[in-house]
């Protein structure tokens, strides 16, 4: 039996790392991400390193032993998710290549759902564990 909490905490690990590497790339290879951004929003590069950032920062948020500190990673995290979601859409509704390379179509439908789980995974891991025996709240 897995112990109560155990998948929140590899949840939150996962998404933590997840948001870590993918802030550190916005650094490493800035252009790629500049070149998905919508042609109608300024600064691409700015852009790119403001996230890059906010990334790196949720991402250790998630890991701080405060669970204060996670929520508000975790909340960070979920704004930045739903700022992101209309260029995701708009990659997929104009099929628009990344950093000059094509994407499979699939692909970009497909990550849409994936972020809205993403979304619920980043708030799920940092909800308190329901103690035994209480009644779920309403």
């Amino acid at each position: 039996m897995v112990k109560q909490g155990t998948g929140k905490s590899i949840a939150r690990w996962l998404i933590a790392l997840g948001m870590m590497i993918s802030g550190v790339l916005h650094f490493v290879i800035t252009a790629a991400y500049a070149s998905i951004v919508p042609a109608y929003l300024p600064g691409h590069t700015l852009l790119v390193w403001i996230s890059g950032v906010a990334e790196l920062l949720g991402g250790v948020g998630l890991l701080v032993p405060s669970l204060a500190i996670r929520r508000a990673a975790s909340w960070g995290l979920i704004a930045l998710l739903v700022a992101v979601f209309p260029a995701n859409v708009d990659m997929a509704l104009h099929h628009l290549p990344m950093n000059g390379h094509p994407v499979a179509p699939a692909i970009l439908w497909g990550r849409l759902p994936l972020q809205a789980v993403l979304i619920w995974l980043t708030w799920w891991c940092t909800r308190a564990p329901r103690r035994p025996g209480s009644a779920r709240p309403r």
